[in-house]
């Protein structure tokens, strides 16, 4: 008794599926049934008893008018990205905490997945460790300080390197 290898059975099933999907398409479609009375049939049957399947009136068929693809001129370079999306979605309870998975070269360079989630880990523990000790967060926003005030003899001798150099570009504040 011979055994058919994986290859030449998958190559037959294939094969077999591809011969079944040609000879649906061939034959014709069993007539639907209808709800209510059945009307008289528009054409009479054939000798071999087969449903003849009439088109549907062109009246109730709606069609698109043609369509035409617009070639980019060429001193506009082509942008995917030019159309956006005019809808902006506020952002609820899943996308305040949802990050985007890491990129396969983020994850090499972080030390692999293993490593990734063991600092991952000491982080939340650093957090929470953090809040309960009631320390100051790790990372705080930036303050930034008022601009340098000048004082009045620093004044004077700007507005006199500034008559020395025919004006400056900002007249000076009184």
């Amino acid at each position: 008794m011979a055994v058919a290898k994986r290859a030449t059975q998958g190559a037959l099933l294939a094969g077999m599926l591809l011969a079944g999907i040609a000879h649906a398409q061939q034959t014709t479609p069993a007539a639907v049934p209808t709800p209510g009375p059945v009307p008289a049939p528009a054409v009479p049957p054939t000798v071999d008893d087969t449903p003849v399947v009439t088109p549907p009136a062109q009246g109730n068929v709606t069609t698109l008018g043609e369509v035409r693809a617009l070639k980019p001129e060429d001193d506009q370079p082509l942008d995917l990205y030019r159309f956006k999306n005019p809808m902006r979605a506020e952002n609820n309870r899943f996308s305040r905490d949802w990050s985007e998975p890491p990129s396969p070269e983020q994850v090499s360079m972080g030390g692999g997945y293993i490593m990734m989630g063991v600092v991952k880990g000491v982080m939340a523990a650093a957090k929470g460790l953090n809040k309960i000790t009631g320390g100051p967060d790790q990372i705080q926003s930036a303050i930034a300080r008022p601009p340098p005030e000048l004082s009045a003899e620093q004044q004077r001798r700007a507005l006199q390197f500034c008559a020395q150099q025919d004006g400056c570009g900002a007249p000076p504040e009184k």
